[in-house]
C-alpha cells in the first residue's frame, strides 16, 4: 500500500547558516536562513528547529527546547531570517524541519547540521544571501 502513495520531492529550497557582522557592525554572529531558490513563490513557511546529541565531556544526552517560526511566504528567488543560533550548539545536531505550501499542495523537508559540521571549512558562498556560511 506504501508504495502507491506518492510523496513529493522538495527541491531548490535550502537552510544555511550564515556568518555575519551583528546589527552594531562589532561582532560576528551566526544566523539561520531559509532560502528559495525556486522561480516560484512558497506560501505559509512554517520552520521548526531543535537540537540534540551528547555533552563531549559527561557523555550525557543534551536536548535544546524546541521552536517554531512562521516565515510567511517567500518570493520566488529570496530568503527569510529563521533565527540566530550560538556557536556553543555547533557540537549538536541542529535540526530545522521546513513546511510550506506550493501550487496548493504542502511539503516538507527535514535539514539536519550534523554536530560539528558548521566549520570554517565547510562554508561556501551561500546563493541570495551572499555570504560565507553552511549550506543544506
Amino acid at each position: 500500500m506504501k508504495e502507491h502513495i506518492k510523496v513529493p520531492k522538495v527541491e531548490n529550497v535550502a537552510v544555511a547558516v550564515v556568518k555575519e557582522l551583528n546589527e552594531e557592525k562589532t561582532a560576528e554572529v551566526y544566523n539561520v536562513y531559509l532560502l528559495n531558490l525556486k522561480k516560484s513563490i512558497i506560501r505559509n513557511a512554517l520552520v521548526s528547529s531543535k537540537g540534540y546529541g551528547q555533552n563531549a565531556t559527561t557523555g550525557e544526552a543534551v536536548k535544546t527546547s524546541t521552536l517554531r517560526h512562521f516565515l510567511g511566504d517567500l518570493d520566488g528567488q529570496s530568503f527569510a531570517k529563521i533565527e540566530p543560533i550560538m556557536e556553543e550548539v555547533f557540537g549538536l545536531s541542529n535540526e530545522y524541519w521546513v513546511s510550506f505550501y506550493e501550487n496548493n499542495q504542502i511539503l516538507d523537508k527535514k535539514f539536519i547540521f550534523l554536530a560539528e559540521s558548521i566549520t570554517e571549512e565547510n562554508m561556501i558562498n551561500v546563493p541570495l544571501i551572499n555570504k560565507r556560511g553552511v549550506m543544506i
